[in-house]
């Protein structure tokens, strides 16, 4: 029997909090400003401290996961051994499509940034440019990807804080409350997936642990300290760039124009004007923000894709590990095809809310599994043990379940395009992976 393909170890825990951060950062550079005409300042605000309360529970408990099975796969595997193979195949399919189909929304918003100085520019093919680029890095090895991920990231936290000096003073409680509710209460549910997107793919820390060089403690320490370090972000911008001259300054570069995907600059510019140092700067810099994120979740995802074909869930060529960089070529490969493809249909706030809807049900699943892990093997080594157990991780899972139904009641169309991509993969694993699995896959 071939021995199975391994990922090589080569990560400690700055790495891990360079990844961790990165993974997210871009979600404080664009994206979380189309939840503004649906709920407003004060309906986003609300989203914000909902979804920044359920991760923070979600982060606390599933860390007790990573730590104690350190595999490629994150949720996938968690919920394959507490949950069993029909579950597991549907946290993995969420975890594929949140880390699949946030990369293009990333790239959208990067052709974005360098529209704003170089305009004639094709927006596609910047985008998908990007994707090829970023998709080779990751191929070249995980160790250069990483030291890469952690050099933009600095900066890109770095550029964040600079923005938060240059517009936290000019800040207006009366600028902040232009229109607050514009779809009354029921826009705060309906503005969710946006304020998810502040910390979408955080988790994507697990499908490294496999790469750390001591996960037990290393993935711990990354977690804990990419959550709070993005928790001071996510706030500050949010009140830095809305309170400058109301959210509809950063959401529309002119009366009647379709939503941007870059609030920052027109933030920045409403305070220096766009001819300033400091505006340039920000366009420099904070494209190095989303390129963080998008290099980093192209990173993940394809370890998620990776350990699906690895454990027989999919196609086995998708496993493959190559002997020379140690790296899942063919994984993201795949990836980038379906990114392409994501990219071509222009549709940046759907595409946001449909990698939501994978990241939702992967966390709801999660948290269940860590509960009958707790149970079903309770002398399983845990490194680290869940904050607050069972209450912290009973919040997470009904949080999750309250924005799983907001997403779904509001995105009826997303919604069933979800459910069919779920259904196409439990299909294929239902006729043709099940009798490929590892005898001991689940434990």
């Amino acid at each position: 029997m071939s021995e199975e393909p391994k990922l090589k170890r080569s990560l400690g825990p700055v790495m891990l909090w360079g990844l961790g951060v990165g993974y997210v950062i871009s979600g404080e550079y664009f994206g979380w400003n189309l939840g503004l005409p649906i709920g407003g300042s004060y309906g986003m605000l609300a989203a914000t401290g909902l979804v920044t309360v359920m991760y923070l529970c979600f982060i606390f408990s599933y860390t007790e996961l990573a730590c104690a099975i350190p595999k490629a796969g994150g949720a996938f595997i968690y919920c394959g051994r507490g949950l069993g193979p029909g579950p597991g195949c549907v946290a993995g399919l969420a975890q594929i499509i949140e880390f699949v189909f946030a990369p293009p929304a990333i790239a959208m918003a990067i052709a974005a940034y360098v529209n704003q100085r170089f305009g004639d520019l094709p927006v596609e093919l910047i985008a998908i440019s990007a994707y090829g680029v970023f998709t080779l890095l990751n191929a070249w090895g995980v160790r250069q990807a990483a030291l890469f991920e952690l050099t933009v990231t600095v900066l890109a936290v770095g550029e964040l804080l600079l923005f938060c000096g240059l517009t936290l003073p000019h800040f207006s409680w009366e600028a902040f409350s232009q229109d607050p509710l514009p779809n009354g209460y029921g826009g705060i549910f309906a503005c969710l997936p946006f304020a998810i997107w502040f910390y979408l793919a955080i988790e994507g820390v697990a499908n490294a642990a496999e790469e750390s060089r001591d996960p037990q403690r290393h993935v711990a320490r990354g977690f804990g300290t990419a959550m709070l370090t993005l928790v001071v972000l996510a706030l500050s911008v949010f009140f830095a760039a809305t309170g400058v001259a109301g959210w509809e300054a950063i959401v529309y570069e002119s009366p009647g124009a379709e939503a941007s995907d870059a609030p920052l600059p027109l933030a920045l510019a409403q305070v220096v004007g766009r001819d300033s140092l400091w505006y340039t700067l920000l366009l420099g810099v904070g494209l190095l923000g989303l390129v963080a994120s998008f290099h980093g979740i192209i990173l993940a995802g394809a370890r998620a894709t990776f350990e699906f074909g690895r454990s027989g869930f999919a196609p086995r060529i998708l496993g493959r590990i190559h002997p020379g960089t140690g790296t899942p070529r063919v994984a993201l490969g795949a990836n980038l095809v379906i990114g392409v493809i994501a990219i071509l249909t222009g549709r940046t706030a759907d595409i946001i809310t449909l990698a939501c809807f994978g990241a939702v049900l992967l966390y709801l699943l999660s948290m269940i599994a860590l509960i009958r892990l707790r149970q079903k093997e309770p002398d399983l080594e845990r490194p680290f043990r869940a904050i607050a157990y069972p209450y912290g991780a009973g919040l997470a899972l009904g949080l999750s379940a309250v924005c799983l139904v907001a997403l779904t009641y509001y995105n009826p169309g997303i919604a069933a395009l979800f459910l069919g991509l779920l259904s196409i993969g439990l299909a294929y694993f239902g006729l043709w992976g099940r009798n490929r699995l590892k005898a001991d896959w689940t434990g």
